[in-house]
């Protein structure tokens, strides 16, 4: 299965006001490891940003100014997404304004975006699994350890990136998020075996303190909490 992690950035809401997409990212996820490959662009929507919108990515309209606009970049993003399973964080408010994008072109065929993707929705999978809490992305990040540190303002690649994390984490337990075929330089992938030079110098054992042994147990308790089960170590 081909994962395409898609996040957008608007003008502002809803789309039937007349609010455009203004930053798209994606990131490309097979086999459970991001491959390198990833969509990025900044567009001009032809409108002003509203000012609610601005204090929470940040993009204004002197930044937008000479930004392509989404009828140039509409091609090779169809490109990217088509035919993979796109995973977004509430999904229907990312869907209903691509699909407004190609609707405004004219591209009939494009503006319905179940004839050449699949959706998978990280906002409805959360709640399933932790009904009555917070599933936004900042508290799904603090729920299953995911670094999200440098997301001060949001932003479409960034939060591409922080939801794949997130997207592996929920479905597998654990996840690998190396480039596929990252290795020392001589061709090794991240499975492969390498062997340690004879001569060297051993590894000291050390016993973990009691702190360290009280902070193992309470990590275990929040994936056994995250679980929403019983887990066997």
């Amino acid at each position: 299965m081909r994962y395409v992690v898609l996040d957008t950035e608007t003008t502002g809401m809803p789309v039937t006001e007349g609010h455009r997409i203004i930053e798209i990212g994606c990131v490309e996820v097979i086999e459970r490891r991001l491959t390198g490959r990833h969509y990025h662009v900044y567009i001009q929507p032809d409108r002003e940003v509203d000012e609610g919108a601005i204090a929470v990515h940040g993009i204004t309209d002197a930044f937008l100014r000479d930004k392509p606009r989404f009828r140039e970049v509409a091609d090779e993003f169809f490109e990217f997404i088509k035919g993979a399973e796109l995973v977004i964080h509430n999904a229907p408010f990312d869907v209903g304004f691509i699909e407004n994008e190609f609707a405004l072109l004219g591209q009939s065929e494009r503006a319905d975006i179940s004839q050449y993707c699949t959706v998978l929705d990280t906002l409805v999978m959360a709640r399933e699994r932790h009904p009555g809490q917070r599933n936004t992305l900042d508290a799904l990040c603090t729920r299953y350890h995911v670094d999200n540190s440098r997301r001060e303002l949001h932003g479409a690649l960034l939060d591409a990136e922080i939801l794949a994390d997130v997207f592996l984490h929920m479905t597998g337990g654990q996840s690998s998020l190396l480039l596929s075929g990252d290795g020392d330089g001589n061709g090794l992938g991240a499975g492969a075996i390498r062997r340690l030079a004879a001569g060297r110098v051993p590894a000291p054992v050390l016993a973990p303190t009691t702190a360290e042994l009280e902070a193992h147990r309470a990590f275990l308790q929040d994936l056994t909490k995250a679980s929403g089960r019983e887990l066997d170590w």
